[in-house]
């Protein structure tokens, strides 16, 4: 067994010899870097003289390297992450090349092309003409240098990391550092610009044997590999089952069809009956079934077609499935019947198909007005999960401005359809209709109308006909009861959700985890619809900096809507303290004065309540009462209040939940610990980092609005998220010395020393060992919640 096989014999060696090892790697690193500095420094020196590595072997094993690619390329070259927009995920990811056009960007002042893989190009020449430069040409023995590729994987080689040690000023980690994506015709100087650019970025080289196959393949023009394929031709019968349901002729057919399809274009779709068939998207296409797909490519999914003689097809993913978007949404016989109830038992009639005009299609409150609201609220409830997680982990939610809309822990109902008046009331929904469109109907809108947008005041006028029609369905004033929360139905998805905010992405979870959050929102149908048309239908990636401000600014109002409900809920007398204590500080009172959310003091609330804590004691009815098959207790971070701390205490690092003290600042957004046990069944625990603000008010100056004297911690015995940022391995006898010792950091020397003893940083030998410890333990779990982890991240402390 070798050293990066048994990470707790490493550490136990670590610990032992650290003093000895620091100093002389401190004076071992200072002599390397003094020659580096030197080498570097050479008038106009060969790019061959600096990158002097053992020549790699003649072959490779096809089927066994797909696994090397997925576990130390794909983790940084995945999905919009990808750095040049270099993505490893498949054949066609790796022939397209990369890119210096970034996909995002906070500067844009207008649309950038699409360059979305395997739809906006099918041919490598059309992805030439969109400005992505060839990587992997053929770097044989005769002449390696024509390959960027193997340049960049030979000058990780030839400059590996300092084990265990910090890494580099020169090794910029941010997610919006400058990349510098150099073409055929730079890559001489980047070498001699950035000796610790190569590949794989500044973290642990690479084992001899991966090295040796992956610069084989690449040597070889890196040629399509046999990656482990889905096989969907053993689920013809439910594809062709499903292709004929989606492409029926009637009017009403097509309009449901239409409906499916903007909601649905973003899922992973499978067969819960035929996993082996892998996933599919949901597309529209120029050709029929029976035939192969050729998608339409569009901005948006409600974008006109430019034709009408089209086809809703699915379409096989044949790329490495990533957990970040891996969006699951099962299809099946019972999901079709579900189909059948829920929008043809019903009678309804259109009388016009719907425009793709921006301003139409953009508000699915206009475009689908035909559809009865009961049967389009309880679609999106059966699955509420998935449509949150859409936007949670889709293209909207990728860096700090993007989330810092939400808190970093909250919880999430959603209203009963009997309680909604715009489920319930056709005449309301209709009234409400032109005051619900979105930012995004504003994209080809005059300069001035984009910037003094319309549907900003719109948004008072809706929030002012919302008040006044809940008023009017309870002219008695009883105000809403516990039981127009709603409970969800065994087997359709969880109710009640949990969101975390790991500072620059985002993570959400069935049922309620931690201790009683901060906020929570309950959501009604015309919120939960423009939640998933504002952050997902409508949003493009590649837009202009307008755009994203927009949708990032209407969220802000989608989210005190939500809170709003919520508090209606609550006794009259706190819902103004409460809402307060959400909004603290100058910045929240000056973003009240344009926008002051309605908080309705006079109107009454049904539920009963017995205690002095009358939020929590809200949202532990609501937890009792799920009828969606979620877990109902949390005995790691929830003992307090539900008397289970024997369990509790068996829970591992249960001692660090929902406590406050300075030690918790000094934690990343998202840590996982591996438990070694002697017995060889290893223990994940995710640790997620609350972070305390005064308010969630604004864009920027977050660090303004911190309290990080109020932070804590949620433990989750198992996988959280898609982004881990630092791993930590201790044995099972060294639980309690883990937690005592962290508990114990009050300062940066402290947090290092700690990291030194327990931590796994970039540059550790057991790096990559350890990452796929984590991997093994996500894809051990259900295939459809699987999917790669993410180590764009991944952070040096």
């Amino acid at each position: 067994m070798t050293e990066a096989d048994n990470p707790e014999s490493t550490l136990r060696t670590r610990r032992r010899r650290a003093a000895f090892h620091l100093g002389v790697i401190a004076i071992v690193f200072a002599i390397i870097a003094l020659a580096l500095s030197a080498l570097l420094n050479r008038n106009a020196p060969r790019h061959d003289a600096t990158l002097t590595v053992a020549a790699p072997t003649d072959t490779y094993d096809p089927a066994g390297l797909p696994r090397t690619i997925e576990r130390r390329c794909v983790v940084c070259h995945g999905c919009y992450d990808a750095p040049c927009q270099f993505r490893m995920t498949s054949d066609e990811g790796v022939a397209r090349g990369a890119t210096k056009l970034p996909v995002y960007d906070s500067s844009r002042l207008s649309e950038a092309p699409l360059t979305r893989l395997g739809i906006d190009a099918s041919s490598i020449d059309e992805w030439r003409k969109l400005d992505f430069f060839d990587v992997a040409a053929s770097a044989t023995d005769a002449d390696r240098t024509q390959s960027i590729l193997y340049r960049m994987l030979a000058l990780g080689r030839a400059h590996p990391v300092s084990a265990n040690a910090p890494l580099p000023d020169s090794i910029d980690l941010g997610i919006t550092r400058d990349l510098t994506c150099p073409a055929p015709t730079e890559i001489d100087r980047y070498e001699r610009d950035n000796p610790f650019g190569g590949m794989p970025y500044g973290v642990a080289p690479l084992a001899d044997e991966e090295w040796s196959a992956l610069a084989a393949w690449v040597g070889a023009g890196a040629p399509a590999l046999l990656r482990q394929q889905a096989t969907p031709n053993i689920a013809q019968a439910e594809i062709s089952e499903w292709e004929k349901f989606l492409n029926g002729q009637s009017p009403k057919e097509r309009l449901i069809a239409r409906y499916f399809y903007e909601h649905l274009f973003l899922a992973h779709l499978y067969f819960p009956q035929r996993e082996d068939a892998g996933y599919f998207n949901l597309v529209r296409s120029r050709t029929p079934p029976n035939e192969p797909v050729d998608i339409i490519a569009t901005r948006r999914p409600y974008d006109d077609p430019g034709t009408d003689d089209f086809y809703y097809r699915l379409a096989p993913i044949e790329e490495t499935i990533l957990h970040k978007t891996h969006i699951t949404y099962a299809l099946g016989p019972d999901r079709l019947a579900r189909y059948r109830v829920l929008f043809f038992n019903e009678e309804w009639n259109i009388d016009a198909t719907p425009s793709y005009e921006p301003s139409v299609a953009s508000n699915p409150f206009a475009a689908f007005a035909a559809i009865p609201a009961r049967a389009r609220y309880e679609f999106l409830l059966d699955d509420a999960e998935y449509f949150i997680r859409t936007f949670i982990r889709g293209p909207v939610c990728r860096g700090q401005v993007a989330v810092n809309v939400i808190e970093d822990r909250f919880w999430v109902m959603f209203l009963d359809p009997d309680a909604d008046p715009a489920v319930t009331d056709a005449d309301y929904l209709a009234a409400a209709t032109p005051f619900l469109g979105l930012p995004a109907a504003l994209a080809d809108a005059p300069l001035p109308e984009r910037l003094f947008p319309s549907y900003l005041e719109h948004h008072k006028t809706y929030e002012e006909l919302r008040d006044s029609r809940y008023r009017e369905a309870d002219p008695e004033n009883k105000g809403p009861a516990v039981d127009d929360i709603w409970l969800g139905e065994t087997g359709r998805g969880p109710a009640l959700l949990t969101i975390f905010r790991h500072f620059d992405n985002a993570t959400v979870v069935g049922g309620f985890v931690g201790a009683a959050p901060e906020t929570a929102w309950v959501i009604d149908f015309p919120t939960l619809e423009r939640i998933y048309y504002n952050l997902v239908a409508g949003f493009d990636v590649f837009g202009a900096v307008e755009h994203q401000i927009a949708t990032r600014v209407y969220m802000d109002l989608l989210r005190m809507e939500s809170e709003s409900l919520f508090l209606s809920f609550l006794p009259p007398d706190i819902r103004r303290p409460l809402h307060d204590s959400w909004y603290r500080g100058g910045h929240a009172k000056i973003r009240t004065l344009y926008h002051k959310p309605p908080i309705d003091i006079g109107r009454a609330t049904q539920v009963p309540y017995a205690t002095d804590d009358p939020k929590n004691e809200f949202l532990m009815s609501a937890l009792t009462r799920d009828r969606s098959g979620v877990v109902k207790s949390d005995e790691i971070n929830r003992h307090r209040n539900e008397g289970s701390g024997g369990a509790q205490h068996r829970a591992p690092l249960a001692a660090l939940s929902s406590t406050q003290g300075p030690w918790v600042r000094f934690l990343p957004d998202l840590a996982y610990v591996r438990i070694v046990r002697a017995d060889a069944t290893d223990r994940m625990v995710s640790l997620i980092h609350d972070k305390e603000h005064t308010n969630v008010a604004f864009l920027f100056g977050e660090n303004l609005r911190r309290e990080p004297e109020k932070d804590a911690v949620t433990v989750v015995d198992g996988h959280i998220g898609s982004y881990p940022n630092l791993f930590f391995v201790i044995s099972e006898y060294e639980e309690d010395e883990f937690i005592q010792n962290l508990k114990a950091v009050r300062n940066e020397k402290a947090w290092l020393d700690f990291v030194d003893a327990y931590g796994v940083r970039r540059s550790s030998p057991v790096f990559w060992a350890t990452a796929d410890f984590f991997q093994d333990v996500v894809m051990r779990g259900p295939a459809s919640s699987g999917g790669l982890l993410d180590l764009n991240r991944y952070a040096d402390p």
